[in-house]
């Protein structure tokens, strides 16, 4: 009996797991939360200090939010320290 040639489905890509991994805010607050992304946002400001926060962040249109980033990660800008630039 011949065998079938129907194609085979396409695989979905992994997604990331979502493992709990330690969050920290620029102001030094740590959480530990279940994610797979590489950043989040930190939106309820309930700290009393978050509206003069300086890493608070005001989009037009939404709502302020703090940028939570893994503990062991480097600053996104972290590599731009040591660009020189020409005169």
């Amino acid at each position: 009996m011949p065998r079938s040639t129907a194609p085979k489905p396409a695989r979905r890509p992994a997604q990331p797991r979502e493992t709990e991994t330690t969050y920290l805010a620029g102001c030094g607050r740590t959480w530990a939360v279940a994610s797979a992304e590489a950043d989040l946002a930190y939106t309820d400001q309930a700290f009393p200090e978050c509206p003069a926060c300086p890493h608070r962040v005001e989009p037009e249109g939404g709502p302020p939010f703090c940028t939570l980033r893994p503990v062991d990660t480097a600053h996104p800008f972290a590599a731009l320290a040591g660009l020189k630039l020409g005169d």
